[in-house]
């Protein structure tokens, strides 16, 4: 990896779900998926390094700009860092090919919604967690998009009318879009910070995720549900979402 990063230039940042990735002047891109604790920083050059940094990139200083680094801290160490060439066929990151559609990259609205639930027997909590799916939808934003549609999270998604998937599709839509606005969703953990290390506020928003035994914001006439569905914690209102 250090090879194929020296000297070379960041043309921009995208991201395609999940993932972040760093196109380079020489035809190669660097993939960053920060998993659940990972974060990249930037930082002065010589500044104190968090524990666990796991890769640090030496930035050449721009004109009356002073050295920095770029870090990628990772306590859990489930993230990953990969230099790739994006037109190597067969990819080098093969999820990266089998990522599902980007609501906020790709056409995407309800009939879009409607193709990719077309006789998937499954509930709808799982299947709009399962990247190859929909791209970009994790815990939070799966169980904030449910209440805004107003679905119940263990709903079969073979069930859904066609009001209840533009309802879904524009619900997709709009709260990752808020979301990305609100600079996502910080924790009490605080892991999730930009690349100056500021926390989002979108968390501030949120209407059940984390919210469990409190009263429900949209009808005040119930309280959260959190349920473990798959390893994962799922809260909802069982008054909105029935």
């Amino acid at each position: 990896m250090i090879n194929r990063l020296t000297g070379t230039t960041f043309l921009g940042a995208d991201r395609r779900g999940k993932y972040l990735v760093l196109p380079l002047d020489s035809g190669d891109a660097v993939m960053v998926h920060l998993r659940m604790s990972g974060q990249l920083l930037l930082a002065a050059a010589g500044a104190t390094r968090p524990n666990h940094t796991h890769v640090v990139a030496h930035l050449a200083p721009g004109e009356g700009q002073s050295d920095e680094e770029l870090w990628f801290v990772d306590p859990r160490t489930f993230g990953e860092v990969v230099v790739f060439d994006p037109d190597r066929d067969p990819p080098e990151i093969p999820e990266l090919a089998r990522l599902g559609v980007d609501p906020l990259g790709d056409p995407f609205d309800a009939a879009v919604l409607a193709g990719l639930l077309r006789g998937r027997g499954r509930q709808l909590k799982a299947l709009l967690l399962d990247q190859h799916v929909i791209a970009g939808l994790g815990n939070i934003y799966t169980d904030e998009v449910l209440h805004s549609a107003k679905l119940h999270p263990m709903r079969l998604a073979t069930t859904l009318k066609q009001a209840d998937v533009v309802r879904l599709a524009d619900s997709i839509s709009s709260i990752l879009r808020d979301a990305v606005r609100s600079g996502g969703s910080t924790l009490s953990d605080a892991q999730y910070v930009d690349l100056m290390g500021s926390g989002g506020s979108y968390q501030d928003n949120h209407c059940v995720y984390g919210r469990g035994g409190e009263s429900c914001r949209t009808c005040s006439r119930s309280v959260i549900a959190r349920v473990m569905q798959g390893g994962r914690s799922t809260h909802f209102c069982p008054r909105c979402q029935k």
